[in-house]
């Protein structure tokens, strides 16, 4: 039991992390209730206004009205009327009408409940893609910048991840920047495709408009346009049902999903740097890694990134199963699933975002480390080039690789069974057979000679395909982002 007013106590009720303790204001008011709410009432005065327009009897009187009253919300008078109906757009249109006595005859006129439950769903997601864009936008500018910047840094690849051919540390930074373009492309072309559900009726044939118009198929017609239109929408769907089809809410949560992935293996790449103390997210000034051992640097953002990028990913099964069940016109097993899934994957996604951008802004890069990796590893893959070398003096290719390879085995041994360094060149240096090319083994160890085109392809992929897709974002680029809790 409750103690004597601890039902006030915000404290003693479960909140969700999304917002209590991670997700910006902008998005977790794109999930309000005000914002959903006093969209309905914006719906049904552009559904008064439309049908005022096109002859029928509603006033300029009744119209002003409701636009006074647009924001001017009893949410406690919402919720008996909702208590006592047992439904939430009824209590609504009653409470609308109760601060608009005028216009309550003609509030929700022809209209079925989805006309404001599903146009608002629309009007919130569309906002959710404009404000995770810019976001996106972000992140892959300050990638960029850092791509730019270390374009020529040789590092140790891996495949595997096992050491493998040298790439660049910018080269690396383009392939998570890669991953994100394709997201930023996924996530503007579902923003543009959506479409209003518009005027409809209760099943999706808009009897009741062709009824209120006495059989005017033209004017329902345009009211189904002038409506689409002053909800900012380009389009509607030319067909639905009750509601608009489930389907447009799988691809809505795909690219979502899709984005998910990618900050996903971004930041555990991250975090596999950091265990190799090669590069590391920021770490605050009196920021503590552990409560046990005061030496640690946990990367915390990046974890918390692939936490959260992992509930991201699962949301999509949900409307995935959504419309799978839908029956005929609509069933009504769909609408607590989505007010769960629609918000918590656009919060989830928004906080992800917000996370990487602060680790971006801040990642250190330890070069003598990644050096010294280079100088572990670059002696083995440098045999080739050694043999080739010693040929072109006048050697034999295969005397040369027997050499190499007992020299090689050794040195190998001496890294694994004796923890000591790779001292492979210095037993080439100190054997008579190699010295026709003692001279250039500095050169043929140059990592710069082992990192093939990948400066070039840094700086060709950053001028012609990652900064021209972030010019509609420009305006929107400055401004670091402060981590959430």
């Amino acid at each position: 039991m409750a103690a004597p007013g601890e039902e006030q106590d915000v404290m003693a009720r479960y909140r969700s992390p999304l917002v209590s303790r991670y997700a910006s204001a902008e998005m977790a008011y794109n999930f309000s209730e005000r914002k959903k709410f006093s969209t309905w009432r914006r719906l049904w005065l552009y559904l008064a206004q439309a049908e005022k327009s096109l002859g029928l009897s509603i006033t300029d009187e009744q119209i002003r009205e409701m636009e006074a009253n647009l924001d001017n919300i009893d949410f406690k008078m919402a919720a008996e009327e909702e208590k006592k109906l047992r439904h939430d757009v009824m209590a609504h249109v009653h409470t609308f009408a109760h601060c608009c006595p005028k216009a309550a005859a003609i509030i929700h006129l022809g209209a079925t409940s989805c006309y404001v439950g599903d146009n608002t769903d629309l009007i919130v997601l569309r906002d959710g893609f404009n404000l995770l864009l810019p976001k996106l936008a972000r992140v892959i500018s300050r990638l960029a910048d850092f791509a730019e910047k270390y374009a020529d840094m040789p590092a140790l690849g891996f495949t595997h991840y096992q050491p493998a051919q040298l790439t660049t540390v910018g080269k690396r930074c383009c392939l998570w920047i890669q991953d994100l373009c394709m997201d930023l492309q996924s996530l503007e072309r579902a923003r543009d495709d959506l479409r209003f559900r518009g005027v409809k009726g209760t099943t999706g044939t808009q009897a009741s408009f062709l009824q209120l118009f006495e059989g005017d198929h033209s004017k329902v017609e345009e009211l189904d346009r002038l409506v689409t239109e002053k909800a900012g929408f380009k389009r509607a769907y030319m067909v639905t049902g009750q509601t608009y089809s489930r389907k447009v809410d799988i691809g809505v949560l795909a690219v979502l999903a899709s984005l998910g992935a990618s900050i996903h293996k971004i930041c555990t790449d991250i975090r596999l740097l950091a265990n190799l103390k090669e590069i590391e997210e920021p770490f605050e000034k009196d920021q503590i890694g552990s409560s046990a051992m005061p030496y640690k640097r946990n990367p915390m953002r990046s974890e918390r990134c692939c936490s959260l990028a992992r509930h991201l990913m699962t949301l999509v099964m949900d409307p995935l199963q959504t419309a799978a069940v839908q029956w005929f016109e609509r069933t009504l097993d769909d609408s607590a699933n989505r007010r769960v899934c629609l918000a918590e994957a656009f919060l989830t996604a928004d906080i992800i975002l917000s996370t990487l951008q602060n680790v971006s802004e801040g990642l250190v890069v330890y070069p003598k480390v990644i050096e010294r990796r280079i100088r572990q590893e670059l002696p083995f893959m440098a045999t080739e080039n050694i043999i080739m070398a010693m040929v072109k003096a006048g050697g034999n290719r295969q005397d040369c690789h027997e050499k190499i390879r007992v020299l090689s085995q050794q040195a190998a041994a001496v890294v694994k069974q004796e923890g000591g360094d790779n001292d492979f060149i210095a037993r080439v240096r100190a054997d008579p057979y190699f010295s026709p090319i003692h001279k250039q083994l500095e050169s043929l160890l140059d990592p710069s000679s082992f990192t093939g085109r990948a400066p070039q392809q840094v700086a060709k992929f950053l001028k012609e395909e990652v900064r021209p897709a972030l010019i509609p974002y420009q305006s929107r680029m400055g401004g670091k982002v402060e981590l959430a809790l």
